[in-house]
């Protein structure tokens, strides 16, 4: 019997496609091993966002080559697409494979290679969206890829090359997914791509079109979205959204800079006014939703007034959360070459000030919520420290429930919301 294991760095996609190699490793009778040392396999399914997620994927494996010297290396994701044959000229990388050719790759034969091999074809020339199916039923809320690729040409990043163009699931494979997640007692399903906003681009279609679709003819009971580009949200699909009783009002905007200046220099098609703005409507449109936001602090030219002006719009923006992390520079994209570059304490210093904005709007959410009563889906097993049942509200909260009724499991609830505490909150069944 093969034991393997799988680390999945980055993304939610990532996330997503590395469940779907471990779905099928466990298909062809390998174990998930605990550490290296018991393992015949180490899969590492590597993010190349920043230079540092590179270094860390390299560690890595070197780390389960010095604890098992015949274990079989394997590299695949981004950094794998990106980089390709250049790798497997590290000894303690045995093979390379490609973001499209992860998904079907017959990653339980591989064997201890007399030659380093990659498998990584040119992933800009891909016109089609890979169907990956995962049928992983353990899961609370079940996952669905409904876009890969990117068409934008941000300066800061490197993942378009690594993704490809953006090209969408059909309509008939996301509503067959989201029909057998049904059968298997799922009652939400969260919609994940790189840039889902651009989904049905490719075939003269919108979101839009695909959600309308979604709710005519499922009955999936909630459903989410994944991040999407500020632009990319219409007033029609708005206006959908806030009529929708499936839709869970949890959004994600994707921002980077609250200052326009550093906005241009990113290639960010939108300015700071007309996001904020937008944010102004959704809260006006939607019982208080959940809006999470991306902020890197430190882009190559932001000086103190640029950082100053995205602090002030950061600290009167009616966002949730805004998840921050200093900038690094990613060889082999436009930011690299740019100059004036942060110095590196700087960037640190400034994330810090985000963070800080962010935990005082997220406490201040959390504090707004209390007393109110929501729909909770409650998760498939309790919580592992405390016992308790635990589950998500519509707008993103999660929820320690005052109950140890394991009927309740997978289940929809109404919960009052009465106490945050230790970072926790905590409710009282009103059903």
């Amino acid at each position: 019997m093969k034991r393997f294991l799988i680390h999945n760095m980055g993304c939610k996609s990532n996330q997503f496609e590395g469940a779907v190699i471990e779905e099928n490793l466990l298909k062809n009778g390998f174990v998930k091993a605990l550490k290296f040392e018991d393992a015949d396999i180490y899969i590492l399914n590597s993010c190349s966002v920043t230079h540092k997620s590179d270094s860390e994927a390299l560690y890595l494996l070197r780390n389960a080559k010095h604890k098992n010297q015949d274990i079989i290396t394997v590299l695949t994701g981004c950094f794998a697409q990106i980089e390709k044959e250049k790798l497997l000229g590290n000894d303690f990388i045995d093979y390379v494979i490609g973001n499209d050719e992860k998904l079907e790759f017959p990653f339980h034969t591989l064997e201890r290679p007399e030659n380093k091999k990659c498998f990584a074809g040119d992933i800009m020339g891909l016109e089609k969206f890979h169907k990956a199916e995962l049928n992983d039923m353990t899961k609370t809320r079940a996952s669905l890829k409904i876009q890969d690729g990117c068409d934008n040409r941000c300066t800061y990043c490197i993942i378009p090359f690594a993704r490809g163009k953006s090209r969408s699931a059909n309509i008939g494979f996301v509503l067959e997914q989201i029909k057998n997640f049904e059968k298997h007692g799922f009652k939400e399903v969260v919609f994940t791509g790189i840039h889902i906003g651009l989904w049905g681009k490719d075939f003269g279609m919108e979101l839009l079109d695909l959600l309308k679709e979604v709710e005519a003819k499922t009955s999936i009971e909630r459903y989410r979205l994944g991040s999407l580009n500020p632009l990319e949200i219409t007033d029609e699909l708005l206006e959908f959204l806030a009529k929708s009783d499936k839709f869970c009002p949890h959004f994600h905007l994707s921002l980077q800079s609250a200052c326009n200046k550093t906005l241009k220099s990113m290639n960010r098609f939108y300015k700071v006014e007309d996001y904020l703005a937008q944010i102004d409507k959704i809260n006006s449109l939607f019982d208080m939703p959940f809006l999470g936001s991306d902020i890197i602090t430190g882009f190559a030219g932001e000086s103190n007034e640029d950082f100053e002006i995205t602090r002030e719009n950061l600290e009167k923006s009616g966002l949730t959360q805004i998840h921050t992390f200093p900038y690094s520079v990613r060889k082999g994209t436009k930011g690299a070459d740019l100059p004036e570059q942060v110095d590196e304490r700087v960037r640190e210093k400034r994330a810090s000030v985000v963070k800080e904005i962010s935990a005082r709007k997220y406490k201040n959410f959390i504090e707004k919520n209390l007393g109110n009563i929501r729909e909770v889906l409650v998760e498939k097993r309790p919580d592992k420290h405390t016992g308790m049942l635990k589950g998500v509200t519509r707008n993103y909260i999660t929820v320690y429930i005052d109950s140890k009724d394991f009927n309740l499991l997978n289940t929809l609830c109404h919960v009052k919301l009465i106490e945050y505490k230790d970072g926790k909150v905590y409710g009282k069944l009103t059903d």
